[in-house]
């Protein structure tokens, strides 16, 4: 019994390590364009059933509760929290934030296609709207050499003031992604998530339809981490791991002295 109690000790230092590495890495991205803070979830490890209830305890009696021991925990999943961030003025026209539900489209270099709603883009020596990166921005919008007053409207319509016009013309055309299961994009770094088979695939249309969010012109949103939360969390998770230090201490000392004793 006693080993037993250490190894369940055990996988409780683990998975609060691991929860106590998710709200480090939330705090670590407070200040993060469009971050979006994770949860971990713990989940219970196998039981040991010594007893089940129902179980024949006679000949004609049965037992009315069974005997179960539990192995320990483990993190089972971190779940990310897709609340929106708050939207900070910048006055920058190429700053884009979604307000709703949402991602831009970003092309990789390998030819694939990525999701963010990290809106801090720049034109390219091509003229090209793209990330910090480098990455274009899908679909490719290019303003024209010489073209001022940009203005992107609410539902992604691009337009600008062209050399020797008077009114301002339309050079291109934002839409964003949506997923029936946005929490199950795989991030990727960069701000950067990728499709997956658990997210559906992107649902493409323009900003204020379908459930989509409106585009934000001269905005970005920031990082949805709120301090106060995550530090009352890592108390917590600090006070829970110092809880399991002591249960190994202490069934270590059971051990010493049944080790003395016999």
């Amino acid at each position: 019994m006693p080993s037993t109690a250490l190894q369940v000790a055990r996988t409780g230092l683990d998975a609060q390590d691991t929860r106590m590495r998710v709200i480090a890495n939330n705090l670590a991205n407070v200040s993060t364009t469009a971050f979006k803070r994770d949860r971990a979830n713990f989940a219970t490890l196998a039981y040991q059933d010594m007893r089940v209830a129902g179980q024949a305890s006679s000949t004609q009696t049965n037992y009315a509760t069974g005997l179960n021991l539990g192995t320990g925990v483990g993190v089972q999943s971190t779940t990310r929290v897709d609340e929106q961030g708050t939207l900070n003025s910048t006055t920058n026209a190429l700053d884009l934030a979604i307000s709703g539900n949402g991602y831009f489209q970003i092309l990789l270099p390998t030819g694939q296609l990525s999701y963010t709603r990290a809106g801090n883009f720049t034109l390219s020596a091509e003229g090209q709207l793209v990330t910090s990166q480098g990455y274009v921005v899908q679909p490719a919008i290019t303003i024209p050499n010489g073209a001022s007053s940009i203005t992107i409207a609410k539902d992604g319509t691009v337009s600008a003031m062209l050399p020797g016009t008077t009114a301002a013309t339309q050079v291109g055309q934002i839409t964003i992604a949506s997923f029936v299961n946005p929490a199950a994009l795989q991030a990727s770094g960069d701000n950067l998530y990728a499709e997956t088979l658990a997210s559906g695939p992107a649902q493409i249309g323009a900003p204020g339809t379908a459930g989509r969010g409106d585009i934000s012109q001269g905005y970005l949103e920031g990082s949805n981490v709120n301090i106060v939360t995550e530090l009352v969390d890592m108390i917590e998770c600090q006070r829970a791991y110092e809880i399991n230090s002591k249960m190994i201490s202490a069934v270590d000392d059971m051990l010493k002295n049944a080790n003395q004793t016999l």
